[in-house]
């Protein structure tokens, strides 16, 4: 689909600017959700295009969640995006299950998609690994669902990780088949934005993995809920090698854990990491790491403090949400309406 790809993307032109992204609440919120996502979202906002935030809980349950597990951190998620500075009278804020046309486009896209370029996702071969005949079928249909999410909006910027990228052009493909199917401009091209220096933050153990909320070891992430003193004893713990920083960017190949922490501070200081190890080359990690958890201290404690208190009050975060989704559903209910209209649906 690469050259129907190329040829559509010229086309968004005709489309409202408009972003979306979203974050599954399977887990407590880590520093790689801010750092990420989160931050960046923040950023977006600012810009003053219109942007759309999910909290993906349909997502979520590709794999058993607990129910009570699954409420909690759902509010827990949208306490850390309002923390960060997600406005929800500049962004549109709700989680995915309230807005039940994201589930109805992801089956049409099921019959949109081929199973060939799912089998080809390596989120999928990652996930399901040996034991993808145990596998959900919703785990293997993830891709086709997140492109409903985006393209149920008509959006044409999706801000993401780098293992989500392959995504996001699984999205490009699934538009391009309907509009040519169909004989329609009907669905925009959107482009995944990777920005940042640490749009893929890895574990403090082992920084050839991405910090995960999965993860059973604690001490390999940063959680948004720790307090200072955890913050500090977590990178002071942190792995790192023997050697000192180098004074540019090329002396930290083949140094993942070293790459790492200086990612992390670089997104934390928004400053480059050419700019950061100018400052911090030739320091040893003992001098570097406490300047690290300072700065790490300084940025989280404040988000992490707003976010308990929000968490104090479940209804009023359960009400933003809600008024979110009816927002949200004013601008997909038209455009799943549409969408069925071409596929000939009647009704």
């Amino acid at each position: 689909m690469s050259d129907a790809v190329q040829t559509q993307s010229t086309q968004n032109a005709g489309f409202t600017p408009r972003v979306f992204s979203g974050i599954q609440p399977s887990g407590g919120l880590t520093l790689g959700n801010y750092l990420g996502a989160i931050k960046r979202f923040v950023e977006k906002q600012a810009d003053g295009i219109e942007t759309i935030f999910c909290v993906v809980d349909l997502h979520a349950i590709t794999v058993w969640q607990d129910p009570e597990a699954l409420r909690k951190q759902t509010r827990e998620l949208t306490a850390g995006y309002l923390a960060a500075g997600i406005d929800p009278a500049k962004s549109i804020l709700f989680n995915q299950s309230q807005v039940k046309e994201h589930a109805e486009l992801g089956w049409l896209f099921n019959c949109v998609a081929r199973m060939g370029w799912m089998q080809r996702m390596t989120q999928w071969k990652d996930k399901a690994g040996k034991n993808s005949q145990n596998a959900s079928l919703g785990l293997f249909a993830y891709p086709s669902l997140m492109a409903a999410d985006i393209l149920l909006y008509h959006a044409t910027e999706v801000p993401v990780g780098e293992d989500q990228k392959q995504h996001v052009e699984l999205t490009r493909d699934i538009a391009a088949k309907f509009n040519h199917d169909y004989g329609v401009d009907f669905f925009p091209m959107p482009e995944p934005k990777i920005e940042g220096a640490a749009t893929r933050v890895m574990s403090l153990r082992d920084g050839s993995k991405k910090m995960s909320k999965s993860d059973p070891s604690d001490a390999s992430r940063i959680n948004m809920t720790d307090d200072a003193d955890t913050i500090a004893k977590k990178i002071r713990k942190a792995k790192t090698d023997p050697e000192a920083l180098p004074s540019e960017a090329k002396g930290l190949e083949d140094r993942p854990e070293a790459r790492n922490l200086v990612n992390i501070y670089a997104a934390l200081s928004e400053m480059s990491v050419d700019q950061v190890l100018a400052d911090v080359g030739g320091k040893q990690f003992s001098e570097f790491k406490p300047m690290l958890s300072e700065l790490a201290v300084a940025k989280l404690a404040p988000i992490s403090t707003e976010m308990s208190r929000l968490m104090q009050d479940p209804a009023e975060i359960d009400r933003m949400l809600g008024q979110g989704s009816d927002r949200a559903r004013d601008i997909a209910a038209p455009i799943l309406s549409r969408t069925k209209e071409i596929i000939g649906m009647v009704g």
